[in-house]
């Protein structure tokens, strides 16, 4: 429960929902947004200074290491409001993915429509359980990523292991780690994105750095890391994500490590510095709109002056 993933969506009543604040107000000419709290409950409104549409939200999805984005229901569909917040700005701006333009009128400009599929598919990868039995209802859905939403159902396993039956109960649920490195990054990327998502959204450039796995799959590490690198290699999905970014040397070292153990298996050692490895290799990338710098998993040597590698 301490990790990320734990916290990657929350509802209205959680107070940390607007980090913290009682209103957030944001100006898209001809539009004015604001969102509020009033005890337990959310709402997001629009005006264009003659008339107003709101909504009450339900969801926040999103951690908030970068931001919260709002989604809120109406007549049984589910909208992704227009815009976000933003933790480096403390503040709203249009959501990532939005156009910054005119509406057709202002519930177009309070949110936009997710289809079924997709909207399934936000809920799948914020929440636990929005989806059982091929049923997808999110009024059930728990906040975060939780146990069950990478081992699936745990019941069986919980009382199996209770009941002092460990090799039923280990055979009871899935374990990631069974997988080879290829089905492992994908296992990853369904939710953090892999190139089949670059292809299906069409998308190029530096959007793609926050899809990691795609990323990181495109680097020469990845190619000729003989299976030894995935996501978890350096990311235990039990613990909250390292931030210093030192923390990740010993990893890089396993291989880059001049022919000493472990094995160098002809990988190039670094002449520079055997320390940050990450902060020249992995450069930090920001989105324009998203006010955050990601760490561009496509692991690299990089030159001043290169254009941004796809």
């Amino acid at each position: 429960m301490k990790t990320e993933m734990a916290h990657a969506a929350t509802r209205a009543a959680d107070p940390a929902f607007l980090d913290g604040q009682p209103q957030l107000r944001f100006r898209q000419s001809p539009y004015d947004y604001e969102i509020g709290r009033t005890g337990d409950v959310v709402v997001e409104s629009v005006s264009d200074g003659q008339s107003s549409v709101s909504q009450p939200v339900r969801f926040a999805f999103g951690q908030g290491l970068v931001g919260h984005t709002y989604i809120y229901q109406t007549e049984g569909s589910l909208y992704e409001s227009h815009v976000s917040y933003y933790s480096d700005i403390k503040g709203l701006d249009v959501t990532t993915g939005h156009l910054q333009s005119q509406f057709a009128g202002l519930s177009q400009a309070l949110g936009r429509l997710l289809e079924p599929q997709e909207a399934q598919k936000c809920f799948g990868c914020h929440t636990t359980a929005s989806t059982t039995s091929n049923h997808f209802d999110p009024s059930q859905a728990m906040e975060g990523v939780t146990c069950e939403g990478c081992h699936g159902p745990g019941a069986r396993h919980v009382r199996s292991m209770m009941a002092g039956q460990i090799a039923r109960g280990k055979a009871s649920i899935f374990n990631p780690a069974s997988l080879d490195a290829g089905s492992s990054v994908d296992f990853c990327g369904a939710c953090h994105r892999t190139s089949g998502d670059v292809v299906q959204l069409n998308v190029r450039g530096v959007v793609t750095v926050r899809f990691q796995p795609f990323r990181l799959e495109e680097s020469r590490c990845w190619k000729s890391a003989s299976e030894r690198l995935t996501c978890v290699t350096c990311h235990n999905p039990h613990e909250p994500l390292v931030q210093d970014a030192t923390d990740y040397d010993h990893v890089c070292l396993r291989c880059h490590s001049g022919g000493q153990p472990p094995v160098n298996d002809g990988q190039v050692v670094c002449k520079i510095s055997r320390t940050n490895c990450t902060g020249c290799h992995m450069p930090r990338v920001e989105i324009p709109g998203m006010h955050h710098a990601f760490a561009d998993h496509r692991i690299r040597i990089t030159t001043d002056k290169e254009t941004y590698p796809n």
